[in-house]
């Protein structure tokens, strides 16, 4: 069973470690050739140049001003200057309100913290329920702990009081949180610059017509179903072919770039052999070689655009629809659009930027099938996990098999490696095999075919929090358990399985406190230090740099990681809700974790992070909510415990807390929800009434013109303008007649037999107005 010294040599190694981190952070943060590394956003934004300094040429790598390393964490301080509403500006409301997490964090669990060690720490240390236990392998540590107290105690009652008290503190804050950022996100929509998404909606499941292509059905839909209102459309191209040879000519030409630059460096033809990897084949030129490639490679994306732009089948069923006001978007993206449900499907766009145009082209028919498949293979990536996790937790309980394997009774003697491997070890080991699972969530996240970023990196968040739940809460706990009591398992009968399982939980509480070391100190100094990048950066700078063009690309501040992040946040949250009202040592452990993340987090976001897109905090439900679920599984895990220590009398009075925390989500999904997944049309109008009177004269169809024309097809219209016809629509909206060729229908707006769309009876469309193409 771990101890106190192994608790404070886990404590020791990761202090050390955080402090190692931030002293190189400190010293490398000071050097001109680091600038661009720990500072990308403020030259991105063009508000920051390269450090000049003269003198002797080593100034130009190396800070020789002795006094700028004498307050090497005044980056912490500096961090937490920029208020809030400067910050939004700066970085967005999605970095802002991830930030409020780790905030709300501190909010809820230092006053939880300081009831829990004033109240329920000195009820457990004064009690004597573990000595001369049998069954129980325990140390000084879990005397902190429920398990401490005896069976059938009225001292249970001060546990009761205290998940009474927690509750309605943690449903507090998160009532005046979720207010308070409803009203943030409100408050940006309604001051935020004018951006493409404002005025447009993503169509999918467009049915198809014998009479007409796509782009013209849907020009006809929305210009007879949303009269006057309608401005342009973009349909969509299956162009992942065309965008996978776009992107290997773009890494030809950087290629091309470093051989070019090497002929400059050296004065001598580089050469280079055509096998795999350059390991083996035929020797050739290679500036030649890839010039060569290049040309190729052009001619094969000059043949597929023409395919794409020519063949019908290239069209898929997918339209992004602009209106005229943001008013008209609001109800069109939140409205049924036929009689058809599962027909002309409307959803907000995402901003162009947040658009991932690879999975657009999927029908929407196989989108169900998918997520069907990939549910599946999560569900049986999360239960096989369980087999590395009880490694795990061989190597987090010695004691508990040392009998089982003889030949680690030599290594447990020793005092130090015992603490090293049960205090550290196991923290590192299980931090280890999670470093893979974010990228595999994404992966199954991309194939089940969700159109923005966004939504990619939320459903790979709530994976990775039922992945953390399942496999690192209970897991360890389960699994842990078993191994820690595997003697007590073999030799007691089966009906005492659940008093002894319920009875080890609260003693799992040493091992996510040395977690919690490894992953929310250690883990989070290294965050700052962004090892990874300094190295990339480096490394293109030496071999591809050439221009000041080449040194911008080679600056990758990448974003905050939500995906990652937030389910992290939440293992937190989790951890301290359940351990609250158990186990209250472990809560300062999480304090630090939220305090230090935050100022770490504030410093990047500032400094370094350029965010992909901006979703005006859409992911908040998700958060609050599985912020709820925590505190109904610390309430559900207290009932237990207190069930399984016999107190019958007392535990009748927990019942109500989980009934009080449902509704409670309920109210605030109710009040607060719509905020974050509809616009408010008065809102919308507001908006558009002002922008109306400040100018009069905007030219917005020319603004929303190429906004969401996939990428590989910008690039191509930048090379060559004659093709900008293809790609564009130039309906004329004002005129009053709808274009069809529609041989059926020549002078009625009526529905056509397999669209199904319809018509008013009275709309200004009717009669002779609707012509007929030759």
């Amino acid at each position: 069973m771990t101890t106190l010294g192994d608790i404070g040599v886990a404590a020791a190694i990761n202090i050390g470690s955080a402090f190692l981190f931030f002293l190189a952070f400190a010293i490398l943060r000071l050097q001109p050739f680091n600038d661009r590394v720990y500072f990308p956003k403020w030259y991105l934004k063009g508000l920051r140049t390269d450090p000049v300094h003269g003198g002797v040429f080593v100034r130009k790598f190396v800070n020789l001003d002795w006094r700028a390393y004498l307050g090497f964490l005044n980056w912490m301080p500096e961090a937490l200057r920029m208020p809030e509403p400067e910050l939004i500006d700066h970085a967005g409301l999605d970095s802002v309100v991830y930030l409020r997490i780790y905030l709300l964090g501190l909010k809820i669990f230092v006053p939880i913290a300081f009831l829990a060690w004033i109240v329920l720490v000195p009820v457990n240390w004064t009690s004597t329920g573990l000595e001369g236990a049998k069954n129980i392998t325990s140390s000084d540590i879990d005397k902190l702990s429920v398990s401490n107290v005896h069976s059938r105690s009225e001292r249970f009652w001060g546990h009761i009081v205290m998940a009474y008290a927690f509750t309605f503190w943690v449903c507090y804050i998160l009532l005046k949180e979720y207010e308070k950022v409803a009203s943030m996100r409100l408050e940006f929509l309604a001051t935020e610059k004018r951006r493409p998404d404002q005025f447009t909606v993503l169509v999918r499941n467009i049915p198809p017509d014998p009479d007409e292509s796509v782009s013209e059905l849907v020009e006809h839909f929305f210009m007879v179903n949303h009269p006057g209102h309608y401005l342009t459309h973009q349909v969509i191209y299956d162009a992942n072919t065309l965008a996978k040879l776009v992107k290997k000519k773009k890494k030809l030409q950087n290629w091309l770039v470093y051989y070019r630059n090497k002929l400059e460096r050296t004065s001598k033809r580089p050469e280079m052999k055509t096998g795999f990897l350059g390991l083996w084949g035929k020797k050739v030129d290679a500036i030649d070689y890839h010039t060569t490639e290049i040309d190729k490679l052009s001619e094969e994306i000059a043949s597929e655009r023409k395919k794409v732009t020519d063949d019908p089948k290239s069209v898929m069923p997918a339209a992004f629809v602009s209106f005229k006001t943001r008013w008209v978007a609001a109800v069109c993206a939140q409205t049924q659009q036929t009689r058809n449900p599962t027909l002309w499907l409307t959803e907000w766009a995402p901003e162009p930027r947040d658009v991932y145009w690879r999975n657009l082209p999927i029908p929407y028919f196989s989108l169900s099938v998918r997520r069907l498949i990939m549910a599946v293979a999560f569900f049986f990536l999360t239960f096989f996990f369980m087999i590395p996790i009880a490694f795990v937790q061989t190597l987090a309980s010695i004691e508990g098999i040392e009998r089982t394997a003889p030949w680690l009774n030599p290594l447990v003697t020793v005092p130090f490696i015992k603490s090293f491997i049960q205090g550290f070890l196991p923290g590192i080991v299980l931090k280890l095999f999670l470093i893979f699972l974010p990228t595999i969530l994404m992966i199954m996240s991309k194939f089940e075919g969700f159109g923005s970023i966004s939504s990619l990196e939320r459903r790979s968040a709530s994976r990775y929090y039922l992945f953390n739940f399942v496999n690192i809460f209970l897991g360890n706990v389960l699994t842990g358990s078993a191994f820690q009591q595997l003697n007590s398992f073999v030799h007691q009968p089966a009906n005492q399985y659940p008093i002894t399982i319920g009875t080890a939980i609260p003693l799992k509480a040493t091992f996510f406190i040395t977690y919690i070391m490894v992953d929310g100190w250690a883990s989070i100094a290294a965050e700052v230090l962004m090892l990874k990048p300094l190295i990339f950066y480096h490394l293109k700078n030496f071999f591809l740099v050439k221009t000041e063009k080449d040194r911008e690309e080679a600056m990758d501040p990448g974003s905050i990681g939500f995906n990652t992040g937030e389910p992290r946040i939440q293992l937190y949250f989790l951890l301290g809700l359940v351990y609250a009202a158990v186990t209250p040592a472990v809560l300062p452990f999480i304090i630090i974790f939220f305090g230090l993340a935050y100022v770490v987090f504030r410093h990047q976001i500032i400094n370094v992070y350029n965010q992909e897109y901006e979703s005006g905090a859409q992911f908040w439900p998700d958060v609050h909510g599985r912020i709820v679920i925590a505190l109904t599984v610390s309430q559900i895990v207290l009932m237990g415990l207190l069930t399984t220590k016999k107190a019958a009398s007392s535990t009748p009075f927990l019942i109500v807390l989980p009934i009080l925390t449902i509704w409670f989500y309920r109210y605030c999904k109710g009040r607060f929800e719509p905020a974050f997944v509809k616009f408010p049309l008065q809102e919308a109008m507001m908006k558009d009434t002002l922008e109306k009177a400040t100018e009069p004269h905007l030219n917005l169809k020319g603004y929303l013109h190429n906004a969401y024309i996939h990428p590989v097809f910008k690039d191509s219209m930048d090379d060559e303008d004659d093709d900008d016809d293809t790609f564009s629509n130039n309906w004329d909206t004002e005129s009053m007649t709808v274009r069809t060729k529609r041989h059926s229908q020549r002078h009625t707006p009526l529905p056509s037999r397999i669209s199904g769309t319809s018509s008013p009876p009275q709309s200004p469309f009717a009669g002779d107005g609707l012509q007929n193409e030759p």
